[in-house]
């Protein structure tokens, strides 16, 4: 292909519409690079790989990179990130996700790229209707003003529903091969994929990030309230994707493993938190966070016995540490089922 003397930067998630959308410009002889913006709460393939789960283990937006033989920049944003978790100027969506902030923070930092790099235009994935916080007709305008890009961020699959951008008034790209979709139905963009002979792809409902989900989301207001104050890191992220949650009380927090693989990646944090290891059966790892006593140790074995395969056996022992390596062993006998509160689990 013959490409044109400009250049245009697309913010690729590594789902369809980002796809479609370089794909178009592409296809109109400009130069495309893609951004993906690691935020920490979208790590796709992390749980199915530490559960063993062959299907997802991919990186979505390096596959896709791959697929339209682009380059494609993966740029650790976690640290500025945080400002737009922790306190998002149009507030959160149906969870914690802050939707509308989030979009205008990605296309600000496209911006910077497209500038320091000497590109010409910023490409979204964006649908007219998609979304009910940030893809409407009223946040289209403040996505451009609030991130800087203006009448430079091109919207190739709505970009008829809109004013023409610049890249159109300008005749980098060809208006009439760009489209007009909207609404939150998903046909048009299949049928335009058969048509670009794209036979792949990947279709997360909402999104591949953790805030939009409700158990998710939940465990994160528990974080911020035991803290008393809202702030996470890397480590927080993640660990709030694995095992089973619970707060039995207000000062202890318990992470306990569900599987294998969930147990062996929760080892890697033994030098971090107090922890449970059962002995005497198989069974799961437990973390534990908070001002931890030697009675909370022992009532927690008694929950965490519960989920290993002691849990009808009279007395199960644990070797019980504290974050310092300190151990000793401590036998207990397994909650039953009734005694395990449904209002423990986060």
């Amino acid at each position: 292909m013959v490409y044109s003397n400009k250049k245009a930067v697309a913010l690729i998630s590594g789902g369809l519409d980002s796809m479609l959308a370089a794909q178009l410009v592409k296809d109109q002889g400009i130069y495309v690079e893609g951004l993906n913006f690691f935020t920490g709460f979208c790590v796709e393939g992390h749980t199915h790989a530490i559960r063993k789960n062959k299907k997802g283990r991919r990186n979505n937006a390096l596959w896709v990179a791959e697929k339209l033989g682009i380059r494609l920049h993966i740029i650790d944003v976690i640290e500025e990130y945080k400002s737009v978790v922790i306190n998002p100027r149009h507030g959160y969506g149906a969870h914690l996700n802050p939707c509308l902030d989030c979009k205008s923070f990605m296309v600000g930092k496209a911006k910077q790229w497209m500038e320091q790099n000497n590109f010409d235009f910023i490409v979204t994935g964006e649908v007219l209707g998609q979304r009910p916080m940030s893809q409407r007709r009223a946040t289209f305008p403040i996505v451009q003003k609030e991130s800087g890009a203006n009448n430079l961020l091109l919207r190739p699959l709505s970009a008829k529903t809109q004013s023409p951008s610049k890249p159109e008034l300008e005749g980098w790209v060809d208006r009439e091969k760009l489209l007009s979709f909207s609404g939150r139905s998903r046909k048009p963009q299949i049928s335009l994929a058969n048509k670009l002979n794209i036979k792949e792809f990947s279709q997360p409902a909402g999104g591949c990030c953790f805030l939009t989900d409700s158990s998710y989301s939940s465990k994160m207001r528990d974080l911020w309230q035991s803290r008393g104050e809202k702030d996470y890191d890397l480590d927080d992220i993640m660990l709030l994707k694995v095992g089973r949650h619970l707060r039995p009380n207000e000062h202890l927090k318990m992470i306990i493993s569900r599987d294998k693989g969930e147990t062996n990646y929760l080892m890697g944090y033994r030098k971090k938190f107090h922890h449970l290891l059962m002995v005497s059966h198989k069974g799961p790892i437990t973390l534990l966070q908070g001002n931890v006593s030697k009675i909370d140790f022992s009532f927690a074995a008694k929950i965490a016995a519960r989920f290993g395969q002691g849990k009808d056996a009279k007395a199960v022992s644990f070797v019980a540490a504290n974050a310092d390596g300190l151990e000793k062993h401590i036998t207990v006998s397994p909650f039953k089922a009734a005694q395990i509160k449904e209002e423990w689990y986060l």
